[in-house]
């Protein structure tokens, strides 16, 4: 009975840290983090009082999908305007929620995507960052 308990316990804790984005403490520790790491970037600028924000936060950033390939491939970063998070101003839009894909050095990979993205065109977006940030690393 007690392997039993130790057994569901570590299945439940495992299930709750992949449950949700590990997300950078803030923008700059995050660009460390993927300068060391060598990984690309995820980078939004978010608001809490926007619907299209809140809407992408409890549709495409609780999919289990999107989950597992921002924690194994991505380091990602949310600044909230409404906090005044730090955000550097080339990457400021009008608009939220902004979801731009960076390099480790801060270089935008493409134009951001904007609005509420559904989980399944989401995947897709990351595949072709993924694809595009191989070609170039493989290049050097």
């Amino acid at each position: 009975m007690r392997k039993i308990f130790i057994y569901l316990l570590l299945v439940f804790s495992i299930g709750l840290t992949a449950s949700e984005i590990t997300w950078a403490k803030d923008f700059n520790s995050g660009m460390e983090e993927a300068a060391n790491v060598n990984k690309p970037v995820l980078f939004v600028s978010s608001r809490h009082t926007c619907k299209y924000c809140v809407m992408l936060e409890e549709t495409t950033f609780k999919d289990e999908e999107v989950i597992a390939e921002l924690n194994k491939e991505f380091i990602s970063i949310v600044a909230y305007s409404d906090e005044q998070d730090f955000m550097p101003k080339e990457l400021w839009q009008p608009g939220t929620p902004a979801i731009w894909f960076l390099y480790p050095n801060g270089q935008p990979m493409f134009q951001p995507l904007m609005g509420a993205v559904d989980a399944k065109n989401f995947l897709e977006a990351l595949k072709i960052v993924k694809e595009d940030f191989n070609k170039r690393k493989n290049a050097k």
